[in-house]
């Protein structure tokens, strides 16, 4: 398997080389130059960083990465997790920030949907995306890694879906990285005023223990009366840092359904914010994780309400196994207009072990005095007494605790209105589970 890097290192020499290998609209390089500014201003992380107290990573040196070339890439691919017996609309495929294939069917096409490779969709529809990118949905500014990504990305979809078009079949992309490789994904939606699209994500690494770096964005624009159902499962290899910045903006009367599976990386940081930005907004997140060895997952959550008579549910469950760690801060903000609002967060926690360790962390910031915002938090140990009920009826233990552990998350699949999506995430973690 071949690799995409350059020589090791962020340099201006091979972010020069990076822009003169592309062919962009200027206004696009012009925002890649700002945010390359702004990479090289900021600084890396502090320990003493309120968002980066309880996530270390002096372990992770930057420089021993390099920008993806578009070099060629082996064919072998990881398996996909949520398109397997699903009738998809179209698909894109991404390897080591490389695009590598992409299809739409063509009565999708034929109603004006976009979707594929970001760069080649850019460069064909550059007028019409334009001011999507200018707003800036994720803030380059916002630490060292948005920065990098704002300015270097590479690979990655955009779907978009024109005013009042409903896409009745999921799509889905998938990024895969080679050992040692880089991805630097970049995911844009946009659902335009009265469409529907269901949008499939998947990462994945081609060894269960590869290494690598993903320095990743995600971008929701969901437009009035529009309705987005985004699944996206995190599934790198068991050796690769992963960091990312994710946010959706919901107009008046949208509707998204954000549901999260995180399963792989060594160290994942990821900030994910909704925003509310229109009256009669509403967003359910859902999100699923499950840690074993070392590893170290840590998600900030923030739902942001603008507009007035705005409805957002998040509820977020992890199971903990062996040495590893999860970090949950979340965040609902009420601005003052934002009168009648309706805001709820959870997180669950099941440990699975006695050395592992969940931080939960919920918070609210609430500038409106008409408002109904709640949250709530709860870790626990499985139930020796369920575990052996179960195995009093021929289980074994670890048949046990694995219905114990796929119960404790059946509240979150109940959520997801694609049977095999459900199931998947569902087997994904089972077959994690060992005997306790």
């Amino acid at each position: 398997m071949s690799h995409t890097l350059t020589a090791a290192g962020f340099t201006q020499e091979a972010f020069d080389s990076f822009l003169d290998s592309r062919s962009e609209p200027g206004w696009l390089v012009d925002l890649r130059r700002a945010a390359w500014a702004r990479f090289n201003e900021l600084a890396m992380p502090a320990r003493n960083d309120e968002e980066w107290v309880r996530t270390d990573i002096r372990l992770f040196k930057l420089d021993r990465f390099g920008f993806p070339t578009g070099a060629p890439v082996g064919s072998d691919m990881p398996r996909s997790l949520l398109a397997e017996g699903v009738a998809l609309g179209g698909s894109t495929v991404t390897s080591d920030s490389v695009v590598v294939g992409a299809q739409l069917a063509e009565k999708w096409a034929a109603k004006g949907v976009l979707f594929g490779d970001l760069a080649t969709i850019v460069a064909e529809h550059g007028d019409l995306l334009r001011p999507y990118f200018e707003r800036r949905v994720v803030d380059a500014s916002r630490d060292k890694f948005a920065a990098l990504n704002a300015a270097a990305w590479a690979g990655g979809a955009l779907l978009y879906v024109p005013k009042r078009v409903a896409v009745d079949e999921p799509l889905h992309s998938l990024s895969a990285m080679t050992d040692g490789g880089i991805d630097l994904n970049r995911t844009l939606v946009i659902v335009e005023e009265g469409a529907e699209a269901t949008l499939l994500s998947e990462t994945a690494s081609i060894s269960q223990h590869g290494r690598g770096f993903h320095c990743g964005s995600i971008e929701l624009l969901v437009e009035p009366g529009a309705r987005l159902r985004y699944v996206s499962l995190q599934n790198w290899g068991d050796q690769v840092w992963h960091f990312a910045h994710q946010k959706a903006h919901i107009a008046a009367r949208g509707h998204l359904q954000w549901t999260i599976g995180a399963l792989g990386s060594r160290l994942a940081k990821v900030n994910q914010h909704v925003a509310l930005t229109g009256q009669d907004a509403e967003a359910q997140v859902n999100g699923v994780m499950f840690t074993q060895g070392r590893q170290h997952l840590s998600y900030n959550t923030h739902q942001h309400h603008l507009a007035s008579h705005c409805r957002s549910d998040l509820l977020y469950k992890a199971a903990l196994q062996d040495e590893s760690r999860t970090v949950w801060r979340g965040m609902i903000k009420v601005d003052k207009p934002a009168q009648r609002t309706d805001a709820y967060q959870r997180n669950d926690n099941l440990m699975l072990s006695r050395t592992a360790r969940a931080d939960s962390i919920p918070g609210l910031e609430i500038e409106a005095d008409d408002v109904r915002c709640t949250h709530g938090s709860t870790s626990g140990r499985v139930d020796e007494q369920q575990v052996f009920y179960a195995m009093t009826r021929g289980y074994t233990r670890q048949e046990a605790v694995r219905m114990i552990v796929e119960g404790f998350f059946q509240q979150v699949f109940d959520r997801i209105p694609i049977e095999s999506v459900s199931e998947a995430l569902g087997e994904a973690i089972g077959q994690r589970v060992r005997d306790i």
